[in-house]
């Protein structure tokens, strides 16, 4: 049997082409070579401010954009993560073999701690034992992750280590699959790519709004004039030509910035085009699916029913292990 890889992504906001590039594509490439579960990780996106109503929306545009891009719900399995209260039963369980200073040193918690001061909340801090229920759930043997979430993954280790010394072993430690992109600048050049930084560009973003985009994202500092040559290698827009752009592209747009052959204007034009191009597909297919989302809630249904099978018989053996089966 294949080995089986889980990955979730959270309904929290747009999904933008840093999202696309730097895990959904990821996905596309292996659901032929792998048992894939994907999930949308709802309950991990209340940990944060947000509104019922907007969520129940978000989850459904979330499914439908994974299906969207390429996640074949013919070679993978799609569910939303609510559906299966076996997850929040682990993390109860989890929980009780998890030190507290584990958790404090998780750099994530101490990032978003200063992003919500008004909402320090525990999700906020039991947030991996929550991720690493959604993955020893399945009895993952991978896990696709940018490296931003590889500490996440060696804590979900470090989660089976524990509780299979203490109850004897049950959980795989699973392993990391990076993808060719992990980590993409958003359009200020300086950040992660982010819709509350407003420096993304959403991936069903329309051609318009695209170009409207990258026309004032930033370029290499040194380009002050059209006449000035440039470093494309500090230059986000050039690192966005390495995922969209061919290599004959690449090499024109390298060797133009370099000699100051072609301004940014021109660069970004050719970007915006392949970006359009890589897009455009997708947008058409979403289109499609919003006509049909009764296919999309069909979709989520059998993974749900896939899933809970699944998280059933891992729930009845860790019940068995910790003592509460009598």
């Amino acid at each position: 049997m294949a080995e089986r890889v889980f990955s979730g992504i959270q309904p929290s906001g747009v999904i933008h082409i840093g999202n696309y590039i730097g895990a959904i594509k990821n996905w596309v490439s292996i659901i032929d070579s792998y048992d894939c579960i994907f999930c949308v990780v709802d309950y991990h996106a209340i940990t944060v401010g947000y509104t019922p109503s907007e969520l129940r929306e978000r989850i459904l545009e979330t499914a439908k954009t994974l299906i969207a891009s390429g996640i074949d719900p013919d070679k993978c399995t799609i569910f939303v993560q609510s559906r299966v209260p076996e997850h929040t039963e682990l993390t109860w369980i989890l929980n009780a073999v998890t030190p507290v200073s584990d958790l404090e040193r998780m750099t994530q918690y101490k990032d978003k701690k200063l992003q919500n001061m008004d909402n320090i909340n525990t999700g906020l801090l039991t947030y991996p034992i929550l991720m690493a229920s959604d993955i020893l759930l399945y009895k993952t043997n991978a896990v696709p992750v940018g490296d931003d979430q590889a500490q996440h993954l060696e804590f979900t280790r470090e989660m089976a280590r524990r509780f299979n010394s203490r109850f004897g072993d049950t959980f795989l430690e699973p392993k990391t699959l990076l993808g060719e992109a992990t980590r993409i600048k958003g359009l200020d050049g300086n950040t992660k790519m982010s819709k509350s930084l407003n420096n993304y560009i959403a991936l069903m973003e329309e051609k318009e709004d695209i170009w409207k985009k990258l026309k004032v994202a930033v370029t290499d500092p040194a380009r002050k004039r059209r006449t000035d040559p440039g470093n494309p290698y500090i230059c986000n827009i050039f690192s966005l030509h390495r995922m969209f752009s061919s290599e004959e592209e690449l090499g024109f747009v390298e060797k133009g910035c370099k000699t100051a052959e072609i301004g940014c204007i021109e660069c970004k034009q050719i970007l915006a085009k392949n970006i359009n191009d890589t897009v455009s597909p997708l947008r058409d297919k979403m289109r499609e699916l919003d006509r049909n989302t009764d296919y999309v809630m069909d979709v989520l249904e059998e993974g749900r029913k896939t899933c809970s099978r699944l998280a059933g018989a891992t729930m009845e053996e860790v019940r068995e292990k910790i003592g509460v089966i009598y």
